[in-house]
């Protein structure tokens, strides 16, 4: 069987001066037709008016670059433009979409935060003179960090910080591979140990945040000084953009490294089907209702989001797709409770955060690699029941899902 892979390289650019330029007009004016045409819709919404849906925008956007107010957009790309309003189309019809599960409607683009522009073809490439031709913009210098192969369908310019990015998305057809490994692992992630596998062996986290956290406090203290749009006030905040990009990269890195070296090894990894947005839910409260322990749930939040959970499945499930691996999601509910030699469930088992023994049979371990167990053991199950993956969330109450466990004899799945 053949299967068709898509991937992206991404590469940081070298422009000239005249280059930045061009690439900034080009973001700003994007960014101007996403936003306006936004407004519009939103308006319309309002006023209970049909949405203007790709072909009306295109059609006012034509109208728009004969007039005096508008004229500039005749210096941009126009396909770059008609990819932004296919883009805006597409979060429109997501947002309306029964079938997700959580709805979002467009919001409003910020300058210095969505610049960047799509080519859908006209693009060129020269790896050997490591360069790439920008349609309206020219010939562009790039670090070539590794070879391109594939087909290229579409190419994404994209600033981040003070460096221009682009990114060049490809399309591959290759047989249907074959995992190497047979091997079966269960994944507990958490924040002192940033993963813990069911055979023992455990990855410390980088906290790539938290290293940083007091100069980042220090940088943003300085400008909340300065006079806001002054020069001193535009360097400093160019600081902390350098801060937050050496963040991300960091945990960006550490994230692809730790997800390559558990899709080679392993065929199968069965992981928590976490719910980060609830769990880092704020615990301040409202005015007549304040939250308890609100410093600590903020020092947690802020952990929990350090480590990259989501993102970490997002690269695990790729990678073993294209390895012929696969990811499995079981439902977090008692893993930390549950023993795995007797299956009694109680919060008492959780000595503390690292210590488990359960309180029925004396079974002891440490409680990262407990709840490993108890994942891989749920995912055997499902395995066995014939099921390929599972992507679901315990919403029963919780002693309605104590019952049934004891009821059964087993964990809830």
């Amino acid at each position: 069987m053949i299967k068709t892979i898509r991937k992206a390289y991404k590469f940081r650019l070298k422009p000239s001066e005249q280059d930045v330029s061009t690439m900034l007009s080009f973001a700003g004016s994007n960014r101007f037709v996403y936003n306006k045409f936004l407004h519009m819709n939103l308006q319309r919404l309002e006023s209970k008016q049909p949405l203007l849906w790709y072909n009306e925008m295109a059609f006012w956007l034509t109208l728009w670059k004969k007039t005096e107010e508008y004229c500039f957009l005749k210096t941009i790309h126009s396909q770059t433009l008609q990819q932004t309003l296919k883009n805006l189309e597409r979060a429109f019809k997501e947002g309306f979409d029964k079938n997700q599960p959580i709805k979002k409607m467009p919001t409003f683009k910020k300058k210095g935060m969505s610049d960047s522009f799509r080519y859908p073809q006209g693009v060129k490439l020269d790896e050997a003179a490591k360069s790439i031709y920008l349609p309206k913009i020219g010939w562009v210098k790039y670090h070539r960090s590794r070879k391109i192969t594939g087909d290229i369908k579409n190419v994404t310019v994209s600033r981040r910080g003070q460096h221009w990015y682009v990114s060049i998305q490809v399309q591959t057809e290759q047989k249907m591979p074959y995992h190497p490994s047979n091997d079966v692992i269960g994944v507990d992630l958490g924040i002192t140990r940033f993963l813990t596998l069911s055979n023992g062996d455990y990855i410390e986290p980088i906290h790539s945040f938290r290293v940083l956290e007091k100069k980042l406090a220090t940088a943003q203290r300085r400008l909340s000084k300065k006079v806001k749009f002054s020069q001193n006030w535009g360097k400093q905040k160019q600081r902390i953009t350098r801060l937050h990009e050496k963040i991300a990269n960091a945990r960006l890195d550490f994230l692809h490294k730790t997800s390559t070296q558990l899709s080679k090894n392993h065929a199968i990894i069965v992981v928590e089907d976490l719910n980060v947005k609830n769990m880092s839910k704020s615990a301040t409260g409202t005015i007549e209702n304040k939250g308890k322990n609100v410093k600590a749930k903020s020092g947690l939040n802020k952990s929990i989001l350090d480590q990259g959970w989501s993102l970490f499945v997002t690269l695990l499930e790729y990678k073993q797709d294209w390895a012929g691996g696969q990811v499995i999601k079981v439902p977090a509910a008692y893993t930390s409770q549950c023993c795995p030699a007797c299956k009694h469930i109680d919060k008492g088992n959780r000595i503390k955060q690292a210590d488990f023994k359960c309180v029925s049979c004396a079974y002891s371990e440490h409680a990262d690699k407990v709840g490993a167990i108890n994942v891989l053991e749920r995912g055997h199950r499902l395995l066995a029941c014939g099921v390929d993956t599972l992507v679901s969330t315990v919403k029963q109450e919780p002693e309605l899902n104590r019952e049934v466990v004891l009821h059964n004899g087993i964990p809830i799945l």
